[in-house]
Order: structure tokens, then sequence, then C-alpha cells
């Protein structure tokens, strides 16, 4: 994969840390942290999920809009600059928004008042979101996915587990605590502003002649409802079981669904990179190309995918004992999460391959789909009313089913469209292969009943499946990318 498995081997190195990180913060800290106040551990979760997605609407697009253009256009610091005023533009006018329908707005999502006392957080949060977003995918656009990727698994994970420290210790207050968790993406702004200055030099400009601006605001807007809609779809779940629950819930699903999304990480790592390796092939028409990124980003996700289940799944009863018991009823939801996951990844980089081709507008059409899917399935099951609740599908267990389904259907969607429009698809024997070996480890591993200290018995099993699966995957040559990439790991300094 030359260039992508250059960076995927310092990719997967910051994700796995990051991993680690994530875990000790979802596992250890936060409900020992928030066990007698869940409720603020959920105020921090919907603080970050309306911030998500609001700001996915207020930079109206631009981020992939420069990710999209940026090969195509000669002067980079016309593009840039109108990216920038974009997004700034659609800050202000969201902003606007707020400011006279405020009350309204409140209201519509029932907001508790946890929330709506610390509403003016959302803000600053949206205003480093954005910009962060922009430089992002400024800085794959020069084809350097890894210093970000640095920034949100490494540093940000980082001083997040120091802050719960902090105030696990009593020495700052929640309310410190908020306002210093959200800087941390100021701070990575600017870390990841000058990191880009030392090898790409750039300014703003007010001259946009020869930028074809109608295409790309018609590129800008198919994006800013597709990609809205996605990212709303993404957080849709916190978002109603706040509505319907409450915010201890929230801090309740957001445990378990951690524990599930880890599946996903190997996406981000291959995906950083393939994304402007794909807009260069696009470009010049090169199928085959395309279709070897394609199959080697599913078969290779997969494989790592599966593996990660496997530690999960295998571990799920010893990692639950491990929390306060008030956060230990979400097994479904890592189960459902981790399975959609596991799927989604495994569907390789097919978003990436609409999103930068010609055919970007099925994006859209399918985002909007997923939208109103995904809420129907929400209001559908999440409520006690749901019509799997004599199967325990409802609350928090609902919330993660609705989301998985939406899942499940949508990349289904995805994979089907590539392959009528660009005849690729990404499964091959060895995604056969590799479904097998998955199972075959995990009923082997299943069949052994530790009786030890939990943790002992996460560190046997999990030592066992990282032995019996790399020996396999790296013998047996299913993957020669990851084969390579194990070298390269092996002899990295």
């Amino acid at each position: 994969m030359g260039i992508v498995r250059k960076q995927s081997t310092k990719n997967l190195i910051y994700l796995y840390i990051g991993l680690m990180f994530g875990a000790t913060s979802v596992v250890i800290l936060y409900p020992n942290v928030f066990n007698e106040n869940p409720q603020n551990l959920g105020l921090l979760q919907i603080i970050i999920a309306y911030a998500t997605v609001i700001s996915t609407f207020s930079y109206l697009g631009s981020p992939k809009v420069l990710l999209r253009f940026f090969p195509l256009i000669e002067n980079k610091n016309k593009l840039i600059s109108l990216v920038f005023y974009i997004s700034t533009f659609g800050f202000l006018l969201f902003g606007l928004i707020f400011f006279f329908f405020k009350d309204f707005i409140f209201a519509f999502i029932e907001a508790p008042q946890l929330l709506i006392n610390n509403y003016y957080l959302v803000f600053f949060m949206i205003i480093y979101l954005s910009y962060y977003e922009i430089l992002f995918n400024l800085s794959r656009s020069i084809l350097n996915a890894t210093f970000p990727l640095f920034l949100s698994e490494i540093f940000r994970k980082g001083t997040s587990i120091i802050l719960l420290l902090l105030l696990w210790a009593n020495f700052i207050s929640f309310n410190n605590f908020l306002i210093l968790y959200i800087s941390q993406y100021l701070l990575m702004s600017i870390l990841l502003f000058f990191n880009i200055r030392k090898s790409f030099k750039f300014s703003l400009v007010y001259n946009f002649s020869g930028l074809n601006i109608g295409e790309i605001f018609k590129y800008g807007l198919f994006v800013l409802v597709g990609g809205a809609s996605a990212m709303l779809v993404s957080k849709l779940d916190m978002m109603m079981i706040a509505k319907f629950l409450s915010l201890e819930d929230v801090a309740f699903y957001t445990i378990a669904f951690y524990m599930g999304n880890v599946i996903g990480v190997p996406a981000r790592a291959i995906g950083s990179i393939s994304a402007p390796l794909i807009a260069i092939s696009l470009k010049e028409n090169d199928i085959l190309k395309i279709s070897n990124l394609y199959s080697k980003s599913s078969l290779n996700q997969l494989i790592i995918g599966s593996l990660l289940f496997l530690l999960v799944w295998l571990n799920i009863d010893d990692l639950f004992m491990l929390l306060p018991e008030k956060f230990q009823g979400g097994k479904v939801v890592v189960l459902f999460i981790g399975l959609s996951q596991l799927f989604n990844i495994s569907t390789g980089v097919n978003g990436l391959i609409i999103t930068n081709s010609k055919f970007y507008s099925f994006d859209l059409y399918a985002n909007i789909f997923l939208l109103f899917f995904t809420l129907f399935t929400n209001y559908i099951f999440i409520p006690e009313s749901s019509p799997l609740y004599d199967y325990g599908i409802y609350g928090i267990d609902g919330a993660a089913f609705a989301t998985s389904l939406s899942i499940l259907l949508f990349n289904l969607i995805k994979m089907i469209f590539v392959y009528l429009k660009l005849k690729i698809q990404p499964f091959s024997l060895q995604t056969i292969y590799t479904i097998i070996l998955a199972f075959l480890i995990f009923f082997i591993v299943s069949i052994f009943n530790f009786e030890f200290h939990n943790i002992i018995n996460i560190l046997i099993r999990t030592f066992c499946v990282l032995i019996l699966y790399i020996l396999c995957i790296y013998n047996f040559n299913i993957s020669k990318d990851l084969k390579n990439l194990m070298k390269d790991f092996i002899s990295y300094k």
C-alpha cells in the first residue's frame, strides 16, 4: 500500500496507545470519578454530542471541500482561505439562530437543567472543533495524517486522564474540569496549525478569481447535508437517551458504547490517509488502484477489527465486573455496537469512494435516509413500548439496537451502490478465512473457564487470543500488508 502502509505503521501505534488511554478513562476513571454523580458524565458526553453535530452544520461542508478540491486547484491559498471564511460565516450564522430561538430549541430537545446551565460551553467547543476539523483535513490533504492522529489519540486522551485524576482528587471542581476539557481542542488546533506551517506555507487571501465557486458551493452543500446527517446519526442515540431517559442513562450508555466502538479503530488508521489517495485516483480515473485500496482496506480492517472484537467479547463479563455496580448493565449495548462496527469496517472505504467521486450526491440521499431511519428506530426501540420489550430490547439496549441496525443497512446500501457504479466490491476469499479464523479462536478460548481475579482472567485470555490470532495471520499470510506492517512494527525505532 506504499504511503498508506508507511503512515499506517505510526498511525496504528498512536491508535493503540490511544486505545489504552481511552480504556483507562472509560473502564477505570469515568465510572469511579463519576460514580456519585453519573449525571455529570452524561452532561460532558451530551455537550460533546451537541457540539459535534452543530459544528458539522456550522462549517457548511468546508473541510470536505478542502479535501476534495485540494488536488485539483493550483492556487492552494485561495481554496484554504475560502474554506476558513465559509466556516467562520457558518458559525456566526448558527450563533445568531441560536440567540433568537434559544428557548424554543431548549424546549424542543427537552434539555435538562444541567445542560441549560452550561450551554455556553457548547459554543466554545463548536468554534474549536470547526477550526480543528479544517486543519485536520488540510493536514490530510498534504498527506500528513500522523500528527493529527497523535493529537487526537495520545495528546487529548492523555491530558483527559490527567484532568480526570485532578477531578477525582478534588484538585479542581467539575466546572473547571469542563472548561479545561473543552480547551484541549483549542490547544490541539494551535499545535496542528504550527505543525502544518513547518512543511506547508499558506496565507489567507481575499481574491478567489479562477476558482469554480459554483461547483465548490454545490459540492459543499451536498456534503454539508450528507455529512451533517451522518454525524447527527452517530450522536442521535445519546441525544434520544437524554430526551427519553436521563443524563445518568447517557453516562451508562457511554461506557458500554465505548467498549463496542473500539472495534472501529482500524478504520481510522487506514481511512485517514486513504481519502486523499482516493481523490487523486478518481481524478486520474484509476479504477484499478481504487479497487486495490478498497479491497485491502476492507481485509485489513476486518482482520484487526475481528481481533479487537474477540478481545472485548471474550472478556466482557470480567470487564464489567471491574466497573461500579450501577455501570454494569450495558453488555447488550457492547454486543450490538461491536457487531455493527465490525460490519462497518469490513466494507472498507466505500464512503470515501462515494464522497470523492462524481456520484457524491448519492451520499446526501443515503445519509438523509439513514437519519430518518435512525430517528424512527430510536423512537421505536428506546421507550418501554418497544416491540422487543419482552426480549429486553429497550432503553439503552434499544438505542444500541437501533444504531446497529442503521449502521448495517447504511453500509450495505453504500457497498451495493459502489458495485453498481464502479463494478468493484471489497470482499475476497481472505475475508472468509478471516471470519472462520475468528470463530475458531473464539470457540477455542471460550472453552476454558478461568476463575482467578478479573484482571488476571482478562490478561490470560488476551494473551491467548493475541498469540493464536497473530501467529495465524502471520504464518497463513492472509494479508501481505499486515504481515509487512508487523515486520515494520517489530523493526520500528
